[in-house]
């Protein structure tokens, strides 16, 4: 593990693991690498893997000064991959972490390979919102009361109830201020003109039953990316990268294959 700084002096957190064609992988809103767990080792089987800490989050800086955009997340992971000297990298987001990666997609188009968008959604006016009191279970997770919530926002009871260690894991962290400016970020966020200029190779991953990011902005997503393919996961909530991480994995791996960035 290791930082780079970022071109105003912000330290970003960042480790790799593995071999083969470099796999970028975006965190979900206020969560930092740890997210990953149980995840990252499967595809660090097959790719050299990019974990990073949003600034913000985990090991990064947390300034508080000034407004997070998801511009800005973008710009801290290509200093990530300068640092390492990845010219090109497929792409994994997560969540806001899709979001970022959209951003990145459309901005840097020469800096990618393939792209998966999990659990994610367009932003703006035309996004499926989520009920509000989803929103308030992310704000009051510091609460016994919130983290049941937000596992059950993530995880069926069942799953949840037998991976405590899970639901930690997806319990928003970092200083408050930085939640709220991730928040902020993500919220504010309008990919739907970016869309169709997206010309990386897409796959969009959602869970059937995610009521955090519903459903619906899967489809928009795979309906304005060209010819983005679309996978929905039956039975799965937000968390589906965790419940059903051997499908999930697996599918997200043979695309990858489908696409090497040596092509």
């Amino acid at each position: 593990m290791s930082h780079v700084t970022a071109a105003d002096g912000t330290r970003i957190w960042y480790d790799a693991l593995g071999q083969g064609d470099p796999l970028l992988l975006f965190n979900g809103q206020s969560l930092d690498h740890g997210m990953w767990d149980g995840v990252y080792e499967e595809l660090a089987r097959h790719h050299r893997v990019v974990r990073m800490d949003f600034r913000g989050t985990g090991g990064s800086d947390a300034p508080l000064e000034r407004p997070y955009t998801l511009e800005l997340f973008a710009e801290d992971a290509l200093a990530v991959l300068d640092e390492l000297g990845v010219r090109r990298a497929h792409v994994y987001g997560f969540s806001m972490g899709g979001k970022v990666a959209q951003t990145l997609a459309a901005g840097a188009p020469e800096r990618l390979g393939a792209l998966v968008l999990g659990a994610t959604a367009p932003g703006g006016a035309r996004e499926v919102e989520r009920p509000r009191s989803a929103t308030l279970a992310l704000r009051q997770a510091s609460t016994a009361a919130g983290r049941e919530a937000v596992a059950g926002l993530f995880y069926s009871p069942e799953w949840a109830a037998a991976h405590p260690e899970a639901v930690t894991r997806v319990l928003p962290r970092g200083p408050l201020r930085a939640q709220r400016l991730h928040f902020g970020a993500s919220s504010g966020y309008d990919g739907w003109d970016l869309l169709p200029s997206v010309a990386a190779p897409t796959l969009v991953v959602h869970g059937e039953d995610d009521v955090l990011t519903p459903v619906g902005n899967a489809v928009l997503l795979a309906e304005r990316i060209p010819d983005a393919r679309l996978l929905v996961l039956p039975g799965m909530r937000h968390g589906y990268v965790h419940e059903d991480a051997a499908k999930a994995t697996r599918e997200v791996l043979d695309f990858l294959a489908g696409h090497p960035l040596s092509a």
